[in-house]
């Protein structure tokens, strides 16, 4: 007899199906290749990502599992509603239905609340047997050790860069827009040899994409002794590229930065927020400081490492001036790219707990809550202001020209070593990715703001 199949979809659309954006990301998010990976071979697993194609809903899966955030739970309850019309079992889990289980779970025949390593095993049990209970909970901050490695071999061919993994969970900081300050778990740690079994457990995969990597933590650097050992046992793997993701303040530890280069770091997402030092103090931002910004982007820049950097509109500390002078400040920093996003106070955030008490938030659907709409009255600037300089930064700085500037900028700072055909490989590597980048948020900018009147 043929086992029983289950889809995993990885929601993506914040505007539902007849808005759809399929977005050019080279990279996967983790959670549908991990989930994969817990799940037992009592089924035939399938996976997909809403951020490349659309929902089959012809699929003869048995099973559907759907992974969403926030801002996705308005189309999630969607989703569910169809496939279960179509007598398919559904299941919730993701960041949403961890953190109000209680709003998810009348749309679902199941939800996973928490962590999903120590309950998914039970889960996919229990639904083959026929005897899903309404609600698995998982224990807050399970350990990390002897998770498997994620299916890499069930990622679309649209993804560059389909090997995603994490090595730690959390971070140190509690800046206050942050979805990570709702329910806060302990920053955890995986078994340094695990994390390098995922990053090697590729051989379904053609030889090109098995040489790029991204680590998808949310600091790497939060245990910096850790990270050290673990670039170490990269450097091992002799990657073309990695990507990773750490707090400015890491950028301090020259060790920290060499052993980046010796593992082929080539592109750190960094969350720049803002370059007005009292907006970074409004959100608790206290490990980013304004005046250090050019000198740490050029210290990468110089090791040939790419920066992919997040920067915030209507935080409550920005000006019109402020505003204005945006494009000139973003050519002195220098970073290699930036995801420009309006501030989103996440539900159950300290951000959004202050905003609401002061009853400036005036849009509450949940599906506008991904950075691409103003849903609150910011305090020194107006929603047109806001808008304005999305569009006019945006068009600045993923203008073709810009983009050329930034490259060669980057090209000619990046040191060459005594390696020529080192630094060519590395040069054409960048260039790849810089382009590539450049056109996700130029496509994004273009296609995904949504202005209003208020």
């Amino acid at each position: 007899m043929s086992k029983p199949k289950l889809q995993i979809i990885v929601l993506f659309q914040n505007l539902g199906e007849n808005q759809a954006y399929f977005a050019r990301s080279p990279a996967p998010p983790l959670s549908g290749a991990l989930v994969a990976g817990l799940t037992p071979p009592i089924v035939e697993v399938d996976l997909l990502h809403e951020m490349v194609r659309p929902i089959d809903y012809s699929t003869d899966a048995d099973f559907i599992g759907l992974s969403f955030m926030d801002y996705c739970a308005p189309h999630a309850y969607e989703v569910a509603k169809k496939f279960r019309k179509l007598g398919k079992i559904v299941v919730a889990g993701g960041r949403y239905p961890s953190t109000f289980p209680e709003e998810v779970i009348p749309h679902f025949d199941s939800v996973v609340v928490g962590e999903a390593e120590p309950v998914w095993p039970q889960v996919v049990e229990d639904m083959v047997k026929g005897q899903l209970k309404k609600v698995y909970k998982a224990p807050v901050g399970p350990s990390l050790e002897n998770i498997p490695p994620p299916r890499y071999d069930l990622i679309e061919s649209d993804f560059a860069v389909p090997v995603v993994t994490e090595a730690t969970r959390g971070c140190k900081y509690r800046c206050s827009f942050c979805q990570l300050t709702i329910n806060p778990t302990p920053y955890r740690l995986r078994p340094i040899e695990d994390v390098i079994r995922d990053l090697t457990a590729t051989d379904k995969l053609p030889f090109r994409k098995r040489k790029m990597a991204m680590l998808l933590d949310n600091n790497l650097g939060g245990d910096l002794g850790y990270a050290k050992e673990l670039l170490k046992e990269i450097a091992k793997i002799k990657l073309w590229g990695l990507g990773t993701q750490f707090s400015f303040d890491c950028l301090h530890d020259d060790e920290f930065v060499d052993l980046l280069v010796k593992a082929r770091g080539a592109m750190a997402f960094i969350g720049l927020e803002s370059l007005n030092e009292p907006s970074l103090s409004s959100v608790h931002k206290k490990q980013n400081k304004v005046e250090e910004y050019q000198e740490l982007f050029e210290k990468l820049k110089k090791r040939g490492i790419l920066t992919f950097t997040g920067l915030m509109l209507a935080l409550d500390e920005d000006t019109p001036a402020y505003y204005k002078s945006l494009p000139k400040k973003l050519d002195e920093i220098d970073p290699s790219s930036i995801l420009l996003s309006i501030s989103i106070p996440i539900p159950g955030t300290p951000f959004h707990k202050q905003v609401e008490s002061e009853g400036r938030i005036f849009d509450k659907d949940l599906s506008h809550y991904e950075g691409d709409h103003l849903v609150f009255k910011p305090k020194r600037v107006t929603p047109d202001e806001v808008f304005e300089a999305f569009s006019r930064i945006n068009k600045y700085f993923y203008s073709r020209k810009s983009i050329l500037k930034r490259w060669w900028r980057f090209i000619s700072t990046m040191s060459a070593g005594k390696n020529i055909f080192k630094w060519l490989f590395n040069s054409l590597l960048i260039s790849f990715i810089l382009f590539k980048l450049s056109i996700f948020q130029r496509d994004h900018a273009q296609k995904k703001v949504y202005p209003i009147s208020v």
